[in-house]
């Protein structure tokens, strides 16, 4: 069986990181094996939580693993706190990864034009790390420009966006991603979350995908809110179809109406954004 080390958070509640992704590529097949950067009561979106940071277990987490010989199909990093976790997980890399081991990174650090708490420009200098060693990467728009600009320069850009809309929008957003393929080498991108409303018609929300010369966009209609652990599920199933040798673009599409379909159940359930989609009851999208 196939199998991808899971390098993310665990939430106790708000169902993201390792809680999102777990059951969605156990059920497309995968064995994924959780690599915990900390521990915490529930997601940080909630007003008040635990956190146990595991930073000074990562050594000896991999230490055990490297005795037994691992050397997973797909490594897939999400959220990370800081450099210092950053720089574990390149070792991660240099340690485990082989030459066919599929790299994804989600590069979290800011959303809607702003920057995380969690973030510092050395963070992002090792999220740049992180994607030159990577086979495809998943930021929203503003991570692809934080990635590219750094802080100061994206909020520059990011009010320069505001001023596109429709076609002119989306071409500027497709040159971004050929600057992330072109700077760091990269074999795909998939900037995500790309809010979209074409003349008379209602909001969608769009995906880029650049892979190997081949650019296209995957949208679906936008209903509800922003809701935790959403671009963990986009992620995890990317990675596990891509292990799996399923296209870049059916992976995307999979994911789309996977994530879409949990979005419209958490609206009809009148779910907290916290407490993240209604995606459990939408699982059997993704056997294949």
């Amino acid at each position: 069986m196939k199998k991808i080390a899971v390098i993310n958070d665990l939430s106790g509640l708000g169902k993201c990181s390792l809680t999102a992704a777990i059951p969605v590529i156990s059920v497309m097949g995968v064995q994924a094996c959780p690599f915990p950067t900390a521990v915490l009561s529930n997601q940080t979106g909630y007003e008040t939580y635990f956190c146990e940071d595991f930073t000074e277990h990562m050594a000896p987490y991999m230490e055990e693993w490297k005795k037994r010989g691992f050397v997973p199909d797909g490594i897939y990093t999400g959220f990370l706190s800081d450099e210092k976790q950053a720089d574990k997980i390149l070792k991660f890399i240099d340690t485990f990864a082989g030459e066919d081991t599929l790299i994804l990174t989600d590069p979290v650090m800011g959303d809607d034009g702003a920057v995380y708490p969690i973030y510092t420009e050395e963070l992002c200098s090792r999220f740049r790390e992180l994607a030159r060693r990577s086979y495809v990467i998943t930021p929203n728009l503003t991570e692809a420009l934080l990635l590219l600009y750094g802080k100061n320069k994206m909020e520059e850009i990011w009010k320069e966006f505001q001023s596109f809309s429709g076609e002119e929008r989306l071409a500027q957003i497709r040159e971004t991603g050929y600057r992330l393929v072109k700077r760091f080498s990269l074999p795909a991108v998939v900037i995500t979350g790309v809010d979209h409303r074409e003349e008379d018609e209602p909001l969608k929300m769009g995906n880029l995908v650049l892979e190997k010369e081949k650019c296209s966009w995957v949208f679906a209609g936008k209903t509800g809110g922003s809701y935790s652990g959403t671009g963990d599920l986009f992620a995890s199933v990317l990675s596990a179809g891509l292990v799996k040798g399923y296209p870049m673009e059916n992976c995307v599409n999979m994911a789309v109406d996977f994530i879409s379909a949990s979005i419209r159940d958490a609206v009809e359930e009148g779910t907290d954004r916290n407490d993240g989609v209604c995606f459990e009851q939408q699982l059997g999208r993704l056997i294949r």
